[in-house]
């Protein structure tokens, strides 16, 4: 597949990513290589990433436990202080292979030490490959809340290689087809069709429709690099959804969802608001909602748990002041932003959601 391009970054695919990486070390006059990963893709990629890098300075491979309740600050002081144990300096590059907690992680980390170093993404997730590893975000949660501190600086290059989907169980797949899914909602009518009768998740099948939705993201956020306007599209599905992302990570007596199955429930959440405030008519309605229930599992929303999701929202960082600002719907490929919804709507949302 050709290689897609953002600014200074290159986006690789498949065997040529090897190849590219390989060339950029050998040209680019680095004193050290560092390689971020967690412990569930050391085992299962770190040895096959490895044995395909060739490069002749000093490398070493820093490791963190899996899950997104490691996306804080206290590891960033260990990996910040450990890069500095080993002799980091500004001509050092990172590389963080993993899925999107690694790839925010690492970014946020490379681009803040010693005011900025070099950083390549390779994302081992499929959500990776479609949305976190792409556009320039990094960023780390403050406890349970989602991407609250964090910057917007580019990778030298991304690596997109499908054959480490090969590791990854269903659910994880799943998650990474939310984010496909939502950029057809959001950016192409005919994208979106695909998923209608997709039922094959096999990584060779995925890995043109996985170029495709990198494409729209990449569209999108060359158009806005800074979410001034069109990029705030990528955020549908995700005022809602990361508020049941954060409400499920704080509370211990619930099960942890995975970020692709809160995105998808508050995509039919703010589809469902899109039907009764905008344009999106009662077809588009039920081709979302019969597109995206039975991939996953439906999830009891008790009026408590709505309460004190609805309360999470004030820490979206769409909003303008005390405004809540939801990107919807005007139609499949069509989005409104900033739009403003009632809290009434948003119990009818769930109690849709609930019936569906």
């Amino acid at each position: 597949m050709k290689p897609l391009q953002l600014e200074e970054c290159a986006i690789y695919f498949e065997n040529e990513s090897y190849h590219a990486v390989n060339k950029h070390i050998a040209n680019a006059n680095y004193s050290s290589v560092f390689i971020l990963t967690d412990s569930n893709v050391h085992e299962s990629c770190l040895t096959e990433f490895l044995q395909n890098l060739s490069i002749q300075i000093p490398l070493e491979v820093i490791e963190i436990e899996a899950g997104e309740e490691n996306k804080k600050l206290s590891v960033c002081n260990e990996i910040w202080k450990t890069l500095s144990d080993l002799g980091a300096d500004r001509k050092s590059l990172i590389i963080n292979l993993g899925g999107g907690v690694v790839t925010d992680l690492g970014g946020f980390i490379a681009s803040t030490f010693r005011r900025g170093i070099d950083f390549i993404h390779v994302p081992t997730s499929l959500l990776a490959m479609v949305d976190a590893a792409l556009g320039g975000k990094n960023g780390i949660d403050l406890g349970h809340l989602k991407n609250q501190v964090g910057t917007i600086v580019l990778p030298k290059m991304v690596l997109v290689i499908t054959d480490f989907l090969r590791t990854l169980p269903q659910e994880e797949y799943r998650s990474g087809l939310a984010e496909m899914i939502k950029h057809g909602l959001i950016y192409s009518e005919s994208y979106f069709s695909y998923f209608e009768k997709l039922q094959n998740y096999d990584a060779a099948f995925l890995a043109q429709l996985i170029h495709d939705s990198i494409k729209i993201k990449l569209n999108i956020v060359e158009a806005d690099p800074f979410e001034n306007n069109l990029r705030k599209t990528l955020n549908f599905g995700h005022t809602l959804g990361h508020a049941i992302e954060s409400y499920f990570l704080a509370n211990e007596s619930k099960k942890r969802l995975l970020h692709g199955e809160a995105i998808a429930i508050g995509m039919i959440l703010e589809s469902f608001i899109s039907f009764k405030i905008l344009q999106l008519n009662e077809e588009e309605l039920n081709r979302i909602t019969q597109a995206i229930m039975p991939v996953y599992k439906k999830v009891h929303f008790t009026k408590q748990d709505i309460e004190e999701i609805i309360q999470l929202l004030k820490y979206d960082k769409k909003n303008t002041g005390s405004q809540i600002n939801f990107v919807l719907l005007n139609k499949i490929g069509d989005c409104a932003l900033d739009q403003e919804v009632d809290n009434e709507l948003i119990y009818e949302a769930f109690a849709y959601y609930q019936k569906s």
